[in-house]
């Protein structure tokens, strides 16, 4: 199981991979597939040549707007299709040959990113009824071990769950989530073997290790125990779409045969997650969809009870809970579009009238997180664009703010299940200060660092300078970018540029520490993360600026950006990179598209990148759930304006910048096909001789390989390709093997 004797070229290890059925179907249909496409190169062919996929026409789009899908055929759900395969594989033998001469450089990258990890790692324990909890990482394995001690007994320590056992007769393997029972001997975990984000449900007891003969199959990760401890709540996934729309509850003992029905969501835009309320008073059924928001409950004492919903869903309302004592907390948008604290007892809570304000921010205070505990309440706030964690008395009266000194910082509520403990847990982060796992105690003002990350490789936070600046984007907005460099690299003049972003679905990309990044630093890079709208940085107007048919808004930003970062004399113009994944690919392919100029390379992660085709189709996983997000194509206002950017649609007849494309055979939040059909097209029409490389897990998914050495091997050949890449200027010297 050790990474470090393992290959570190990625490509080799994605086909080396290949589960022995596809490689038997592979070795045939190479044959196949190059004998029967005029357009592929022959066998005689030097390897460097890049494959070319055969066109075929397929006429795809709503009534009345036909487009014509020359790569359709790519497409194959069974991920058998010698010809599909074939492709796969050749895409993935050029990607090894154009990448060979920088295997040393992989070698040297990977060494060092690796070598700041602490081989030996602990997390901070935290007690889950009778025993304290925590994960642990052993000297060269890749999976954690999760164990367990009581405080009667500190030294003796109990293993839990120990990944990389389970992992051995697998090539990928992940637990999403693990859930000790009411009385503290049975462990129910969900394991992925596919990568596909689907899950099998099993148990075992903790006193002797025993699994039971229990399997619950085709679900989600999200599980939740009856009081008893005799019944699991789960839910299923739909087979095709892969939503998670039914929770079932299993009975011990029982075939999953057996399992009840609870709950089906009807609505094909929601989907749902469960878990047990911190009070272990309710199970707790989430239905939601981009904008709005349903809670169900069931009693644990009563896990035969129909769930009744705290509140019903309202179009644009969304809501969170927490329960103590006899009163249910909403952090809720109902009125209060960057949200407020809401309170009321369970017999009112399904009347919105009836619930009694708490806390209400100022405004352009976006109210993030909260946790309630019996002597205070702390919330999460971003405050200009700046997090803070803020103290509050039960009746919303604020009392205190917990002293953060680094700036710009990511700040997280961590596990707190105690709502007796006197203080409150949090993670503190910088882009050049590892994470820190504190506490902080409201009575006495006291901070206590319980554990800060260790880095290896003689990595000294002293060395990185970070900041916050604002740029004016070209409709009048404000938008911020938080960046790090080196300051004695490269010292005084404009630097090589690594740009990243995401820019969707609310989610806010946070300038935590990336231990990876430091090989670009070290080499006189700055990293710079641009934080365009679409997330909500800013509060939820940020988002709501970011999608639907505002959706262009995060294009033009990370363009704009770019551009301010030269103007300031921050980055080289001759040396920007772009870097984003899943919707964040599908930002780097308008980039690509539309200012190709501007940038000397792109990372295109498992990029969303064929917008029309997709969200036409209900049968692929996620489509219906995102059409508040991106918009409904069979609406015409809709489809025409998601054309206007769709990368696959608009690729042209131009120079594109170095480009390098990667994906999963298995992934099931962007299907592979995407950006096999995208690098096909832009194979066949680019005009420049600059390179484009497609890499294709084929043991993995959306997320890449489990291990926690070996994911660092694609994040190698990343940096490698682009320090390869380099225009030869003042700030480039030696920044290949400087360290």
């Amino acid at each position: 199981m050790t990474p470090f004797h393992a290959d570190t070229t990625p490509v080799h290890r994605l086909t080396k991979a290949l589960p022995a059925l596809i490689q038997a179907v592979v070795c045939v249909s190479i044959i196949l597939f190059i004998s029967g496409c005029n357009e592929t190169a022959s066998p005689e062919q030097p390897i460097a040549t890049p494959p070319t996929a055969k066109q075929q026409p397929y006429t795809v789009g709503p009534t009345g707007s036909p487009r014509t899908d020359e790569y359709y055929w790519i497409r194959d759900d069974t991920r058998r299709n010698p010809q599909v395969l074939s492709l796969l594989a050749a895409e993935n033998d050029f990607a090894e040959a154009i990448m060979a001469p920088s295997q040393p450089l992989q070698a040297q990258l990977f060494e060092e990113i690796t070598a700041r990890l602490p081989a030996k790692d602990d997390t901070v324990p935290v007690q889950l009824g009778n025993f304290f909890y925590y994960q642990a990482y052993e000297p060269g394995l890749e999976h954690p071990i999760y164990k367990r001690f009581s405080p009667e007994s500190p030294e003796v320590r109990e293993t839990v769950l120990d990944v990389n056992q389970l992992a051995e007769p697998h090539d990928y393997y992940a637990v999403a989530n693990w859930v000790i029972g009411p009385n503290d001997n049975l462990i129910a975990y969900a394991e992925d073997t596919v990568s596909r984000r689907i899950y099998t449900i099993k148990f075992k007891t903790l006193r002797d290790g025993r699994h039971f003969a229990d399997t619950l199959e085709g679900a989600a990760p999200s599980i939740a125990w009856s009081a008893d401890g005799r019944s699991v709540f789960y839910i299923k996934k739909d087979p095709e779409t892969l939503l998670e729309s039914a929770v079932y509850r299993h009975t011990l003992g029982t075939p999953q045969a057996q399992d009840t029905l609870v709950y089906r969501e009807p609505d094909k835009t929601f989907s749902l997650w469960l878990e047990t309320s911190r009070s272990k008073a309710f199970i707790l059924i989430y239905a939601y969809s981009t904008d709005s928001s349903e809670i169900r409950y069931i009693p644990t004492e009563t896990p035969t009870a129909a769930p009744i919903p705290f509140l019903k869903r309202q179009d644009e309302h969304e809501y969170r809970v927490r329960h103590l004592g006899d009163q249910l907390y909403f952090l809720s948008n109902h009125h209060a579009p960057n949200y407020r604290l809401m309170r009321a007892n369970l017999q009112e809570a399904s009347d919105i009238t009836r619930w009694q304000p708490v806390i209400n921010p100022e405004p352009g205070v976006y109210l993030e997180d909260f946790e309630v505990f019996e002597g205070f309440i702390v919330t999460k706030e971003i405050r200009f664009g700046r997090p803070s964690l803020r103290v509050y008395g039960l009746d919303g009266t604020y009392r205190q703010s917990v002293p953060v000194l680094d700036q710009p910082a990511t700040l997280n509520l961590e596990a707190n299940p105690d709502p007796q403990a006197m203080s409150v847990r949090y993670g503190l982060s910088s882009l050049k200060t590892p994470t820190s796992t504190l506490s902080f105690n409201p009575t006495t003002g006291q901070t206590t660092t319980l554990k800060r990350a260790r880095v290896g490789g003689g990595f000294d936070a002293n060395n990185y300078e970070s900041m916050s600046i604002t740029f004016t984007a070209r409709d009048g907005a404000e938008v911020p970018i938080s960046l790090v460099y080196r300051p004695d690299r490269s010292a005084n003049v404009p630097r090589p540029a690594y740009l990243y972003a995401y820019g969707a679905y609310g989610y806010s990309t946070k300038p935590y520490f990336r231990s990876s990044i430091i090989s670009l630093l070290d080499r006189g890079f700055v990293f710079a993360i641009i934080h365009v709208r679409g997330g909500q940085e800013l509060g939820r107007a940020w988002y709501e600026a970011g999608r639907l048919f505002h959706k262009r808004n995060t294009f033009n930003d990370f363009i704009d950006g770019a551009q301010h970062l030269v103007a300031a004399g921050l980055a080289d113009p001759q040396n920007i990179f772009a870097a984003g994944g899943s919707a964040g690919g599908l930002l780097m392919g308008v980039i690509a598209n539309e200012a190709p100029e501007i940038f000397r390379g792109i990372i295109a992660r498992v990029p969303f990148v064929d917008v029309i085709t997709t969200m036409l189709d209900e049968s692929i996983p996620l489509t219906t759930s995102e059409y508040r997000e991106w918009g409904d194509p069979r609406q015409p206002d809709e489809y025409d304006y998601m054309l206007s950017y769709s990368p696959y649609d608009q690729v042209k007849a131009q120079a594109y910048p170095h480009m390098m494309v990667t994906t999963g055979l298995f992934d099931s939040q962007v299907q592979y096909f995407e950006p096999v059909k995208w690098v096909s097209r832009l194979r066949r029409l680019k005009t420049d001789g600059n390179d484009l490389i497609l890499t294709i897990d084929m043991t993995a998914g959306h997320s890449g390989p489990s291990g926690r050495y070996e994911r660092y091997q694609e994040t190698a050949m990343e940096y490698a390709f682009i320090l390869d890449r380099l225009v030869p200027t003042a700030s480039t010297v030696n920044t290949k093997n400087s360290r």
